[in-house]
C-alpha cells in the first residue's frame, strides 16, 4: 500500500490535489493512503514514512524548499514531487532530487503522467539481494543499498550505506549475476548503481554521495546509453 502525503497551507489546494490524486489511483486500481498537511513543520513531525509526498513551495514559517530539505535528510529514497505557482525555484529542486516540479494550476494529463511514472518507480524499488561469504561470514546485501562494486584482484570491495564489505569474486561471475539488475561496469575495476549516479563525464562517474568513479573511454558511450535507458525506466526521465 502507497503512503501519500499532500501539503499545502492552502485549504482549498490541497484538497483538490487530494481529490485529484485518488481519482488517478482509483483508476489505477492501487491500494493507498493519504493524508493531508497545513505546514512543512506538520508534515516532518507526522511518523509516518511517506512514498510520494506532494510538496507547495511557497508556504508560511517553513517554506516547501527547507522542508524538502530536512526531509530529505530522513528519506533519500522517496519521491518529492513539487507543486508551484513559481518557476523560481524549479533550479532548486535539482539540490533536493526532486521527481517533478509541477506548475499551478496543476494540468490534469500531466499530474496523472507524473504520478503513474512515481508509482512504477516505488513498485520497481528493489528488494533484491546477495549473499557474500568472507572467512566462514556470510552476509545478506540488498542490492538497493549498494553504491558500487571495486575489484582488486580476487578480491571484490562493496561499497554500500553500511560501509566497505570485501569477499572474494571472479568479475566475470559477478558482472553476469548483475546483468538487468541496474548496475554498469563503467571501467575494469568498478560496477556502479546507475541509481546512484548524479552526474558524470568522459572521465568520471560521480556519485550522490560524492565520491568519483573512474570510467573508461571505450566504455563512455555505451554508459550514457545505459543511463539513459536507466532513467527513462525508473520514471527519472519523463
Amino acid at each position: 500500500m502507497l503512503s501519500i502525503a499532500v501539503c499545502d497551507d492552502e485549504v482549498i489546494e490541497r484538497c483538490n490535489m487530494e481529490r485529484k490524486v485518488k481519482e488517478i489511483l482509483d483508476d489505477m486500481k492501487v491500494s493507498y493512503i493519504i493524508r493531508q498537511f497545513g505546514s512543512g513543520q506538520e508534515l516532518l513531525l507526522a511518523v509516518e514514512n511517506f512514498d510520494i509526498v506532494f510538496l507547495d513551495i511557497i508556504m508560511c514559517e517553513l517554506d516547501g524548499m527547507k522542508t524538502a530539505q530536512i526531509f530529505r535528510k530522513r528519506a533519500f529514497d522517496k519521491i518529492l514531487i513539487f507543486v508551484s505557482s513559481s518557476r523560481e525555484y524549479v533550479f532548486d529542486a535539482y539540490d533536493v532530487e526532486a521527481f517533478y516540479y509541477l506548475l499551478k494550476p496543476v494540468d490534469d494529463r500531466k499530474l496523472r503522467r507524473v504520478l503513474e511514472k512515481a508509482v512504477l518507480k516505488m513498485k520497481n524499488c528493489s528488494q533484491e539481494f546477495m549473499i557474500v561469504s568472507k572467512e566462514r561470514q556470510k552476509k545478506k546485501l540488498y542490492l538497493d543499498d549498494i553504491y558500487y562494486f571495486e575489484i582488486k584482484g580476487r578480491v571484490v570491495d562493496i561499497h554500500g550505506a553500511e560501509g566497505i564489505f570485501a569477499y572474494y569474486e571472479q568479475i566475470g561471475i559477478l558482472e553476469n549475476r548483475l546483468q538487468e539488475k541496474g548496475f554498469f561496469r563503467c571501467h575494469k575495476s568498478y560496477l556502479v548503481n546507475l541509481k546512484y549516479v548524479d552526474g558524470y563525464n568522459r572521465q568520471e562517474v560521480i556519485l550522490e554521495n560524492g565520491e568519483r568513479i573512474m570510467i573508461a573511454k571505450r566504455r563512455y558511450e555505451e554508459f550514457c546509453k545505459e543511463m539513459l535507458k536507466f532513467m527513462k525506466e525508473s520514471g527519472e526521465l519523463l
